[in-house]
Order: C-alpha cells, then structure tokens, then sequence
C-alpha cells in the first residue's frame, strides 16, 4: 500500500512529481475498524534551498515519502514528522491540522536518526534528541564516541543552537504546553528522559529582541526539577499532560502519576502498587518518540507491552501483555484503577509452537480499548461497563483481521480514537464501522456477541435506533439468553440520561441482563480485588474531579434501580385499591397525580405520521404502576443523589419513565412499518396475512417483556390486546374454514 499521506505531504517539496491529483485516502483495513489518515496536508511551507528538486525529481520524491515518520503528536494536535530531504538528509516538519498547513521546522547537514522532537506552543523553540548514525561517526574526525545528543534550537527565526546533553545513552525530550486559554509564560518547560532512568523537568527563559525574534535567555545551565529516578516505563499523556512511570520496589512495583500545570508546577497525583515485576527490565517508553532505527527491537519498545488509558467518564485503566510462555496462548492484565479490581485475560490462538507470537497491539476507543493480535483476535474491552464479560466483543477469524496493516509491527495509541503504526509512523484516526458492525449481529450465533454489539450500538450510537429495532423484528426469537426487546428499553433510557446528573449513571440500570455465566469461545476472564489509588492532591480540577468522584463512590455501597423493585409493591398496591373506597388523599397526590405527569410529558402523541393506531385509552393497572415506578425511583435517586435538588430529581424520573414508554411506542411503530401493516388491518373481516401474524408476535414479546419487568405499558394497551384476540379469531378462522 502507498504511503499517501506522505506523498501529499512532501507535493510541494517535489512539485513536478505530483502531476496527477492525490486523493484523500480511505484505508478499509478490517471488516469491523475503519482507519482515516489524521489530515491531507495541503500547503507546506518550506525554504527556496530545500524547494528545489534535484534531477530525478520523482525517484528522490518516493524515497522522501518512504523515509516520512511520525515522531510526535502535541497537545494542540499539531504533529511533528520527520523526512529525508533532497540530499538526503534529514528534516523536521509540522503539520497544523486546523489550518491544514506544513511547515518546515529545521534540517540537518548531517545524516542522523532522530529519536524524538518536540515545539513549545508558542512555536519559538524546538528540542530535538537524536543519535549519530554508526557510519557517520566513522567519517567525523575527532568524534568523542557519544553518539547521542539533544539540542534547543530557536525557530523564530532560526537562530541559534543550544546543546542540552551530549551523552552515551538514548534520551527523550518533549514541551509541556499550557491549557487551553491560558495566559502566555516568559517560560518553556521541558522534559527530558533518560535511558539512564531518570526525568527531569528544565526551565528555559526567553526573550524577544528586534521586535519578533524570539531568543534564549539562560546563557549557561537551565534550572532543573528531578521528577523520577530507577523508572523502568514511563507514559505520556499529551491531552491531559500527564506522565505516568513505574519505578521498581521489592517483588512488585509501583506506579506514579505527575500532573503539570501551566507554570512551572507540577503535582504527584498518586501512587498505586502493582503486581508486575519489571526489576531487570530496560527502559520502556510510550508516547514519547521512537528508537534508533539501529535500535529497534532491541529492547525498548518490545521489552514491555504495558499502556495507561484514560477516558472521559473518570476511567483510568492500565493494560498489561504478560510475556508468552506459549504461542497458543496469550495472557493479559486490565487494572481499573477507578474500580479497584483487576481482569486477566486468557486468550486462545491459532498459532503453533514454532512460530514467535510477539506483537499485541492496543487501540483507544474511548469507553473501549480494544486488544489486537494480527491474524489472530480483535477484543474489544468495555471499560465503562467490565463487571460482565458479555460486553466484551472478542472476534477471531477474518472477522478480526486487519488487511492492509503490517502485521509485524505494534499500533500504538497516542490519544483516544488515534493510533500510530509504529513501523510506518503513519497516523490513523480510528472509528468502529457500524454497518459491517450490524452485518456481524445479523450473521453470528453467539449471544455474547448479539448483546455486546447491541450495548455498543445503543449506548453509543443512537442514529442507528431503528436499524437496530428492524433487526429486532426479524429476529425476536434467536436470542436465548437474553429479551432484546429489554436490552433495548434500557440501554437506550441509560444513553440518554446517564449524564444528567453526577453518579446518575451509577444508579440507573444498563442492561437487562443483572448476570453472565455462560462461556464466550476462546477466551476467558478471572477477576481479582486489587488496591485504589491513593490521591495526594487536596484539590480536584478536570478529569481528577471526575476520577476522584468515581473512587469516592466505589468506597460506598450503593445498588442500581431494577424494574422488579416495583412489582411487590404493584401487587399489594393493585390488591389494596380494587375497590374506590380504599383510596386516600395521599395515594391520589402521589401515584395517580405521576402517573399523569408522564403521560403529559411522553412524545409519542405529537407525531402525527404514525402508521401504527397508538390511542389515548389509560389502562388502570397501568397507570398505578406508573405512579408507582415514578415514587420507587424518585427515591432510590433521592437516597444517593444529595448534592441533587428535589425539582431536578422528580423531573429525571418524569423523563426517564416517559422515555421507556415512548420507546415501546417506536418498537410498535417501527415493526408496522417494517412489515407494512395498514392501521385498518386488524379487523373482524378477511383472513390474516403473513405480516399481520409477525405483528401479532412483536405484540406479544413487548406484553412479555414488560410483564418481566414489571414495567408499565403506554396508553392504548387495548390496541395490543385487540390485536391479540382478532388475530387469534382470523388464525383460526384460517385453520378450521
């Protein structure tokens, strides 16, 4: 495959190359992910001296595009990449996504591998660490025998060159950059890791001169911090400017986590052991540039498989590949730090003894991360929702392949929804093809992957709706250990209110299914208590609060709101009011006044276009039941949700329950479409049809499915018995006459 990406990015350098339009790539790499290339550069901006082509332009065109690597993504999204110019050496670019421009940086006049690069925001200093090639070294006279370096150099203009290390080991460099908003700093902050173990922070100063040029002010040492000494893995979290790193301790080891602020602050967030043992492992680092190419698989990025990832929500997890003892199988570890236990997975390959199964990948999808073994399996891990393993999706066969990716090199998630392929320092964007997604739930006969696509897709993609009610329809009987019609009521009340008010997602249900214990094929899970991280900062901002928040709410006992709460109530409640002389003051104001307020606030009466003969007929068990699912479920959330004032509660609860109801009124809706019912059909002339009998069934599995969860019908619950009983006489009508 074409690297496009980096043919478009190098058009300008080589323009007589270019002759013919370069599209926008879409690369269909596997029946269930789809990848886009981050951008299509459009207008470099280089130097006349580096502009110019030398004879055969397009050879020296393709060799640049082959030689293009990403090498760092920035907090701001601009990405800095590296190429071989036209003579052959290297340069340094900067691709800005929102304005869809390159910049050249800074060229070398010396071939060298560039480890890794990084610019401060205010683009005026660029740091670069890198490591003079072993034929190089051979042609320079007098050379020291360090290989390594990394230098500061001001881009604004290009100025001077300041040396930072001149060393016999690998080191990493990489800017903090501000918040968003935030004041300007007569600072820039930068760290540096070292193979030698350690991190520091520098402090460099800077000042303007002849109006825009932007100098270094400290003329001799810039002042340091020490942050971390014996690291063993180190992690960089660009959005969030974080780093995350291990350091050694006994038997086990600990992870650390630093938060940098704007000024030239920074604060360590936690500490929490871990039962890895890395004591004689080499540094290992992520996010934070890339080996030598003489380098490479020497120990670095393939000594240690481990990843930290972060989520929205208040999730931080860290996912661990424990070396293969076998090839047929493959162990991994995902730590919920936000939960306090830990899943090891035992996964089954395809592979014999003698062939190395030596690359496992991690792709960031927000509330899922998702664990990839070329050829082998695709697992998509929901980190949101763990507890049950059935809303794991895990794939083998071509199902899970990724065609067009090299198989042999590890993809790397920089930030959610992205990814980097190591071997090609290509950047992909990363989305979940839901089409090919709705095609596997039609043909798999699995129902642990019949529900985790449905909880995917409901919770996370409410376009696809009635895509989803239409699969319902045509297979309302193949699901066994599950109702989908439940799944569906539910997961799509939870999407929608979840994030109506803090720890409201915790108590609300989101599945219809409270537990899991059938066998999912070639994998399996055992689950373990392990220990919270312990904040040491008083204050909370950001994802900390959120993170706080969902560590303080796992120390206290709390349970979800189940539709069964009700029924015991319902019955005696049904039993004590048969009569009109048994109903109070306090009954009328509390159950029947709710049951009124949803009613009211449901939307299903507004839609004129209706097919299906929805009417306003009240049932009166059912409305005793609305008014009292309203009253167990105002205080179920009034009980857990004090910071929460009385008026938004009870109007949480009058939309969530005139929710449920309007989405029976979308399965009736949708199912008369899909099999193009006439409103008119159900009558006592004329024989039933095919269409009127999968109706009459639909009908019957929604009474059902409401019956299980003790869950109120609409208003016009005459109309499903009226299609019960004249489908009954016409099926008879057709079996005796």
């Amino acid at each position: 495959m074409r690297n496009v990406w980096a043919h478009d990015a190098l058009k300008k350098f080589y323009p007589s190359a270019y002759e013919q339009e370069v599209h926008h790539t879409y690369i269909n790499l596997h029946a269930l992910v789809d990848w886009y290339i981050s951008g299509t550069p459009k207008q470099p901006c280089v130097k006349e001296s580096e502009a110019t082509a030398p004879a055969s332009v397009s050879d020296t065109a393709e060799q640049s595009s082959r030689t293009l690597r990403m090498v760092t993504v920035e907090r701001n999204g601009n990405i800095l990449y590296t190429w071989k110019g036209t003579h052959g050496l290297p340069c340094i670019g900067l691709y800005d996504p929102h304005l869809s421009q390159n910049q050249l940086l800074y060229y070398f006049e010396e071939d060298v591998h560039i480890i890794s690069c990084s610019v401060n925001h205010e683009k005026t200093l660029l740091a670069v660490s890198y490591c003079i090639s072993s034929e190089e070294t051979r042609r320079l006279p007098h050379w020291s025998g360090f290989r390594y370096m990394a230098i500061l150099v001001e881009i604004q203009p290009i100025n001077n060159v300041k040396v930072l290390k001149v060393v016999d080991t690998s080191m990493r460099v990489q800017f903090l950059y501000p918040t968003e908003g935030c004041h300007q700093f007569p600072e820039s902050h930068l760290l540096v890791v070292s193979d030698e173990k350690y991190i520091e922070l520098c402090h460099i100063s800077v000042v303007t001169e002849d109006g825009n040029n932007v100098v270094i002010a400290n003329t001799g040492h810039f002042p340091k911090d020490r942050i971390a000494e014996e690291v063993v893995w180190a992690q960089w979290d660009a959005p969030g400017q974080r780093l995350f790193f291990i350091i050694p301790k006994r038997s086990s080891c600990v992870l650390h986590c630093v938060q940098f602020y704007p000024d030239d602050h920074f604060k360590f967030v936690f500490e929490v052991p871990l039962e890895i043992t890395l004591s004689k492992q080499t540094l290992s680092l992520v996010n934070l540039g890339c080996d030598p190419r003489e380098d490479r698989g020497k120990g670095r990025t393939a000594a240690l498989n481990l990843q930290v990832f972060t989520n929205k929500t208040g999730g931080l997890c860290l996912i661990y590949v424990h070396p293969f003892p076998v090839a047929q199988e493959i162990h991994y570890q995902v730590v919920y730090l936000h939960k306090g236990y830990v899943n090891t997975f035992k996964a089954a390959t395809t592979k014999p003894d003698t062939v190395p199964l030596n690359t496992v990948s991690f792709i960031h999808l927000d509330s899922y991360i998702a664990v990839y073994v070329p050829n082998q399996s695709l697992h998509m891990i929901n980190t949101r929702h763990p507890e049950l393993m059935c809303y794991n999706l895990f794939l083998t066969g071509v199902d899970a392949q990724l065609n067009g990716m090299c198989s042999d090199c590890r993809v790397q998630s920089a930030w959610s929804s992205c990814a980097i392929e190591s071997c090609t320092g290509i950047v992909f964007s990363v989305s979940v093809n839901t089409e090919t997604l709705l095609g596997l739930l039609s043909r798999t006969k699995l129902d642990c992957e019949r529900l985790a696509i449905l909880h995917f897709v409901l919770l996370h993609h409410s376009q696809l709706e009635n895509k989803i009610l239409e699969w319902m329809c045509d297979h309302l009987s193949v699901c066994q250990s599950f109702d989908p019609i439940q799944e569906f009521i539910i997961a799509s009340s939870y999407r929608k209110f979840s994030v109506e008010a803090i720890h409201l997602d915790k108590l609300l249900p989101y599945t219809s299914v409270p537990f899991w214990n059938e066998e999912i094929p070639c994998v399996s899970c055992v689950t373990e208590i392990t220990d919270m991280p312990i904040l040491k900062i008083g204050t909370f901002k950001g994802f900390w609060e959120t993170f706080h928040s969902e560590l303080e709410y796992m120390k206290v006992s709390q349970r979800r709101f189940w539709h069964s709460d009700s029924r015991r109530d319902w019955k005696k409640l049904i039993n004590e009011v048969d009569t009109r002389e048994k109903r109070n003051a306090i009954y009328q104001r509390t159950v029947l006044e709710n049951s009124k307020k949803v009613i009211l606030n449901m939307g299903t009466w507004t839609n004129e276009r209706r097919r299906a003969p929805l009417l306003r007929e009240e049932d009166y068990h059912d409305k005793e039941l609305m008014g009292l699912m309203m009253v167990k479920l105002k205080d179920h959330l009034s009980l857990h949700l004090l910071h929460v004032g009385k008026s938004k509660i009870e109007q949480i609860v009058v939309d969530y329950v005139s929710k449920q109801l309007d989405l029976v009124c979308l399965i009736v809706e949708v199912s008369w479409k899909r099999y193009n019912v006439d409103p008119r059909a159900f009558g006592f002339q004329g024989k039933a049809n095919t269409s009127e009998y999968y109706i009459f069934q639909i009908m019957c599995c929604i009474s059902e499915a409401a019956g299980k969860m003790c869950m109120p019908l609409p208003p016009g619950k005459l109309l499903y018995i009226m299609c019960r009983l004249l489908c009954t006489i016409k099926l008879c009508a057709c079996l005796f006459f």
